[in-house]
């Protein structure tokens, strides 16, 4: 086929072959020479050249789903964090060396060239990362799948560091322009708010209604491929952008008015500006639930309209065509959105819409904090979605009475498993993605136990079949093939290929744990990472860590449950008893902390000012020089989490016990040979089930023993026990970290000696303990080499391809549509 190489052609010809398509498309895309070329020429010319070689298979998954007729599965979450494209989908092709060896040939470096990408601002943490591993794993497991979400402007924000704060800038990542996303402009659909609702004659709301909208804005289509390993299917993540229904007003223009000639224009396409708007004041409530309503209804009606072209319109078999997965409770708004099409549109009878919409929808959960449930004011749902309203007040009689009659007179149950909040006049979407869907599953064993017997126990008990739980899992494409070459080689040079299809096939790497020429390999592949990530750090933020030091990491998003206070409260334990008892401790360590904190979350902006101050503090001091290192990493991301990971010693996993969901750079930092010092919380648990407990450094109380201690805590108590901990809170209240902002650090002394929410105190001194374990540990070079291998060779589980076969066999019950691989390269 004219611009793609052939994959039956030996490797210099395809090399070759390559060449000729980057040439191509330098000129005829770009109108640029190969002599006269700049980042962006070489970049833009090659990632053409990749989006090429995946359309043709893009097109006939298309096309085979469009004859298979298969159930389709539609993943809906706000966040997509994807990361950056050009290498992932080089390594799903097969065609990396082929690309590296065609480049060095024209003069130029595949890596330099990849790194001119920027992060894809569409997502923030954990939720987002998971949301772009699952696609990832559905593909390659060739189940059809849409994903939709939002194509922000500026996604949350870029993190820069000023005077030791925390600073949000714009991400501008759509600057220059992107090549992996083509626009769907006869795709696009309306998105309604406001206005009344005209009834029936007999105004009953379960009937069919017409909904006159007071304000019309248009969702544009953009859609992203992405491309199997195992396979050469290409599912779509398709997000939506914002724009103005109406025309420019040219009078107001001409009048000199250019503001208001502009207005609707900017009102509308607010909505897809930044991902989470500040909502800590009613206009910021209005424009994040503006958002979600905005997704869940271009959205839908993005895949009602498939479902018609595919199927005529046969609504009889929607739920045996259509799997609509929401990730989290942004989304929930679809429930609503449907039964309202449904209703309203197709004058299904309101039982039977129901029924339909029970079958579709599934809920995942991913927090057991009460307060991350989302709620809205019913006045602003009222105002903004009249028919929707009315349709949740339905839904919410119905279920009280099925409520009413399963637990006659328990009004106490009937009032927290209502939809409607009656104290806060809210709509508690929580409660209506778990009324609306068949299946509800939290995503790490323990969080699931949580879930059934605390968070959400009502509804376990009334719906025991409704609850499962799949453990997350990470794609290794990305996360070892992409971001780990060196170790994946080495690994292939020991058990072949056989892992990077079946990750669970690691465990044939557990015997060369005792092989001392293969440990001696693998402690070089880990310090070449190492070299390579304080390259990184200096070129990226002007920081330096030594690479030969321990490296002991932390990075997630900044919030008081992950106790990233609890990791600076430990360096500083460390750094003072170095200055006190010089000598003691034989292991240099290189900490690193990284994360962003929400722009409204004041305390944890505060952490990162507080962290960055004791960092000044370390680094100034001659006497500890060699033997301790603190840095905070600014503006943690995907590409960079691509660097740490596989450099880190020392994963530090240290949440809480019974707050963290699950987490997933536990599992990342595992699969690239880092060991876990961490909480029996969320996914550590499994992490230890798998690794064993030899291999894994679990402190503190478990989830039950922190419960039970919080309905009697004071941290006072532990505070006494410990002088170098008082000695330390007294120095921060007394402004040594600070001395030119009087007070500046105050805060962190009273929370620790105070209200201490999340039982820093309480878990320190287990914690300070089985950090001595880790020094000695890492003392014995060679056994701590062991273990890292038994690590990565025992974690095959977390692989999100074991966690999507686990959402279709428990949830989705999608029948797979393969095409076969292309084996460009391979």
């Amino acid at each position: 086929m004219d611009g793609i190489i052939d994959p039956r052609a030996d490797f210099n010809t395809q090399k070759q072959q390559f060449i000729n398509c980057i040439k191509n498309n330098l000129q005829r895309r770009l109108a640029k020479n190969d002599i006269n070329t700049n980042d962006y020429d070489r970049y833009m010319s090659l990632a053409y050249t990749v989006l090429d070689h995946m359309v043709d298979s893009w097109i006939k998954t298309d096309r085979a789903y469009s004859e298979a007729k298969p159930k389709r599965i539609h993943y809906i979450s706000m966040e997509f964090l994807m990361g950056r494209a050009l290498s992932n989908n080089l390594i799903s092709l097969g065609l990396y060396d082929v690309a590296r060896d065609a480049f060095c040939e024209l003069g130029y470096d595949l890596e330099e060239t990849a790194d001119f990408e920027k992060d894809a601002a569409l997502g923030n943490g954990g939720l987002g990362r998971l949301a772009a591993c699952f696609l990832d794993s559905m593909t390659n497991l060739g189940i059809p799948t849409h994903g939709y979400g939002i194509l922000y402007d500026y996604g949350m924000m870029k993190q820069t560091i000023q005077r030791d704060r925390q600073v949000e800038k714009p991400d501008v990542w759509l600057n220059i322009p992107y090549p992996w996303s083509i626009s769907r402009v006869t795709e696009t659909t309306e998105v309604h708010f406001g206005g009344h609702v005209v009834h029936s004659d007999d105004r009953d709301t379960t009937k069919a209604c017409r909904w006159d909208p007071l304000q019309k804005l248009l969702a544009e289509a953009h859609d992203i491929p992405v491309y199997g390993y195992n396979n050469s299917n290409v599912n779509v993540l398709r997000l939506w952008s914002a724009r103005s229904a109406g025309e420019f007003d040219l009078d107001s223009f001409s009048e000199g008015k250019y503001m208001d000639a502009c207005q609707a224009q900017v009102f509308s396409e607010s909505i897809t500006k930044v991902l989470y708007p500040n909502d800590k004041d009613m206009s910021g409530k209005r424009l994040r639930f503006r958002q979600e309503y905005f997704l869940a209804a271009a959205s839908l009606r993005d895949i009602i309209n498939r479902f018609r072209r595919e199927h005529n319109g046969d609504f009889g078999i929607f739920a045996d065509k259509v799997g609509i997965q929401l990730n989290d409770t942004h989304p929930g708004l679809c429930i609503a959105e449907l039964m309202r099409i449904l209703v309203d549109e197709e004058n299904i009878g309101w039982d039977k819409a129901w029924e339909i919409t029970g079958k579709v929808f599934a809920y995942t959960n991913h927090t057991v904090l009460p307060e991350a449930l989302e709620e809205w004011p019913v006045s602003l749902v009222e105002e903004l979605l009249p028919r929707h309203m009315e349709i949740i007040y339905n839904i919410n009689h119905f279920f009280m009475e099925q409520v009413g009659i399963r637990y006659p007179g328990d009004f106490g149950k009937m009032q927290r498993m209502s939809v409607i909040n009656d104290k806060s006049r809210s709509v508690r979407i929580a409660n209506l993605s778990i009324v609306g869907s068949h299946k509800v599953n939290g995503v790490a064993a323990l969080h699931s136990e949580l879930l059934k017997k605390d968070l959400f126990r009502d509804f376990a008990q009334m719906y025991p079949e409704r609850f499962v739980s799949v453990t997350n899992g990470v794609t290794p494409r990305r996360w070892m093939f992409s971001a780990n070459p060196a170790l994946t080689a080495l690994i292939k040079e020991a058990i072949g290929d056989g892992w990077m299809q079946d990750l669970e096939k690691l465990i044939e790497l557990e015997p060369f744990s005792e092989d001392s020429g293969f440990r001696s390999e693998w402690a070089k592949v880990k310090a070449g990472n190492k070299k390579r990530f304080s390259a990184f750090l200096k070129k990226d933020a002007g920081l330096s860590v030594d690479p030969s030091f321990m490296l002991d990491v932390q990075v997630k998003r900044i919030h008081f449950y992950k106790r990233q206070l609890l990791f600076l409260l430990y360096i500083l334990y460390r750094y003072y008893d170095i200055r006190k008892n010089p000598g003691k401790y034989k292991v240099p360590r290189a900490f690193v902390m990284g994360g962003k904190a929400s722009p409204s979350y004041w305390a944890a902006k505060e952490l990162i000012y507080f962290a960055n101050r004791v960092s000044h503090i370390i680094s100034s001091d001659p006497e500890v020089k060699g033997q301790i290192e603190f840095v905070f990493m600014p503006d943690y991301r995907v590409s960079s989490a691509e660097i740490i990971m596989p450099a880190a010693d020392l994963s530090e996993q240290i949440s809480t016990a019974g707050y963290e969901a699950s987490g997933t750079g536990n599992m990342k930092f595992a699969l690239n040979g880092a060991l876990t010092i961490g909480t029996l919380d969320g996914a550590n648990v499994e992490i230890k089930d798998c690794v064993g407990e030899d291999n894994i450094f679990i402190f503190g109380m478990n989830e039950k023993e922190a419960r039970e201690l919080k309905e009697r805590y004071d941290p006072r108590e532990y505070v006494e026990k410990y002088p170098e901990i008082k000695t330390i809170l007294e120095l921060v209240k007394g402004d040594f970290f600070c001395a030119d902002n009087p007070g500046g650090l105050r805060f962190f002394a009273d929370y620790l000696t105070g209200g201490d929410e999340y039982l820093v105190m309480a878990d320190f001194d287990s914690y300070r303990k089985m950090q001595e374990q880790v020094d000695a540990l890492y003392e014995n070079t060679d056994e701590w080499v062991r273990r890292s291998v038994l690590n990565v060779a025992r974690c095959g589980y977390f692989s999100s391809d074991r966690s999507i076969k686990e959402y279709n066999e428990k949830i989705w019950k999608a029948e797979p549509v393969v095409l076969p691989r292309i084996d460009y390269g391979r």
